[in-house]
């Protein structure tokens, strides 16, 4: 059994634990510094979603995989945007009202609209990208300004504290405090790696993004020059 169809067979399993659905929960290859060939072999083994963290990198496999699909999940700069506005079919990282008006600019311009997740910074790091719980309102109003953008849902990297379950319940409570309030549904929920799928399936996620499981130890390879996000 190949490594893809092990974590397709692990999702599975995480579904029916958590009586939930199958094939609710989608898994998004995380392909961050992985060649073509190591993605093209994830692919024959069933993966059908892929996530980039580098606009250089999505562009180059997006055009060399384009059956895929192709999620940005890394922090996303504005001047980085034409890009994943041409080729993402899911931006996981929408996480500022300036982000959302400078992607819309890109979307207008190729004539595609973009489903977009809220990046939340859940237990508020430093060290991590994404907004507070308490401006999630009013990003998704800014995303809701333009019909380029569809914002449908939330996502999060929780803290490496052992208790992933913790702020997968946290992101899942905003998420339902937020749709209520804003009378808007937000079904999806992108949360959850290779160490906590199956805790992240039974909090509800929709997504789960997993690169190690997947493609195993990532080898220290420079990163190609012009891949700041």
């Amino acid at each position: 059994m190949s490594r893809a169809e092990e974590q397709l067979r692990r999702l599975r399993e995480a579904e029916r634990a958590a009586g939930r659905a199958p094939g609710s929960v989608t898994l998004v290859g995380a392909s961050k510094t992985r060649t073509v060939e190591e993605v093209r072999a994830a692919w024959h083994g069933g993966i059908r979603h892929f996530g980039e963290n580098y606009a250089q990198e999505l562009e180059a496999k997006a055009t060399a995989i384009p059956e895929a699909g192709w999620h940005f999940i890394g922090h996303l700069q504005r001047n980085k945007a034409r890009v994943v506005a041409s080729l993402a079919t899911r931006l996981h990282a929408l996480d500022s009202a300036r982000l959302a008006d400078a992607l819309a600019v890109e979307l207008r311009r190729v004539g595609r609209r973009l489903p977009v997740l809220i990046e939340v910074n859940v237990a508020g790091e430093a060290s991590k990208s994404g907004c507070r719980p308490e401006d999630v309102p009013a990003i998704i109003e800014a995303a809701c300004r333009h019909p380029e953008l569809d914002p449908d849902g939330l996502m999060t990297l929780p803290p490496d504290d052992g208790t992933p379950e913790v702020w997968f319940s946290a992101l899942r409570s905003l998420r339902d405090e937020v749709a209520a309030r804003m009378g808007r549904p937000l079904p999806e929920l992108s949360m959850g790696m290779s160490g906590d799928l199956e805790a992240a399936v039974a909090c509800g996620a929709t997504f789960v993004r997993v690169g190690t499981a997947l493609f195993g130890p990532r080898e220290r390879r420079p990163r190609p020059e012009g891949t700041a996000s």
